[in-house]
């Protein structure tokens, strides 16, 4: 039986959870698609998979960083199943500070597998 898309994106954001966890920049890879457009908690716009994973790791590489957290509020696929809109909060953690906010996250399969299209973060705190 095929894993509901809801299940599978709630899933792979735990996973991402744990490798953002871990500082594995290059193992997010394969959780965006080549051409995802992630905006940023400061209003900035970062284009490309090559680009977000460059971004992930000169956040890993600052002193005090320890992680993001992503908490999937929900999951709405659309009625092909092929793509689908998460949104919940985030948490950034650094020794010293937290910063938190708002994000939606569009989802779309390819080659049977979710990743990641778009992304929108918006600092709140």
């Amino acid at each position: 039986m095929a894993t509901a898309p809801e299940d599978a994106i709630r899933a792979r954001r735990k996973l991402t959870n744990r490798l953002i966890a871990q500082h594995a920049a290059e193992r997010l890879r394969p959780f965006f698609v080549r051409d995802v457009n992630v905006i940023v908690g400061d209003g900035s716009l970062i284009v490309g998979a090559d680009a977000v994973i460059e971004a992930f790791a000169a956040q890993f590489g600052e002193p005090g960083f320890v992680t993001f957290v992503r908490e999937t509020e929900t999951v709405e696929p659309d009625a092909a199943g092929e793509r689908a809109a998460e949104s919940g909060r985030w948490t950034g953690v650094w020794r010293d500070r937290e910063m938190r906010g708002a994000y939606l996250a569009v989802w779309r399969k390819v080659t049977g597998q979710w990743a990641i299209e778009s992304e929108t973060f918006v600092t709140l705190a």
